[in-house]
């Protein structure tokens, strides 16, 4: 008789899962960290995406979904352009705070997209 170990394709918890919790717990306290908290929309702005990605995040690390990893990229692609579409461009600390955290979870939640697609997957 064959055993065969799927630990690798069949476990949930993926270290980038992880990481977008780190990043939206450095989001979520950015406003105070980096001094915009005065700032209504950079800061309500943070605090909401913080939220939503900290709970995607661990509805990932619970039972993973490819959809979690592109609501993830999703929520990094709006922090990117959220000082234009909520005109904050003129606040750098929250502009640079939104870019740099933005990019960080896009190429995060990216590399779990690529990661599932490229890992084989156990089949019964």
């Amino acid at each position: 008789m064959e055993v065969i170990m799927l630990t690798a394709s069949t476990n949930s918890r993926r270290p980038q899962d992880f990481f977008n919790l780190i990043l939206a717990a450095c989001l979520f306290i950015s406003p105070w960290l980096f001094g915009f908290v005065g700032e209504i929309r950079p800061t309500r702005n943070a605090w909401i995406v913080a939220v939503v990605l900290a709970l995607v995040a661990s509805a990932a690390l619970s039972a993973f979904a490819e959809w979690e990893e592109w609501m993830n990229l999703v929520l990094g692609l709006w922090l990117v352009v959220a000082p234009w579409m909520l005109g904050f461009t003129g606040n750098s600390r929250a502009f640079w705070t939104h870019m740099i955290l933005g990019v960080l979870t896009a190429a995060v939640s990216a590399w779990a997209v690529w990661d599932y697609r490229h890992e084989p997957h156990a089949t019964a």
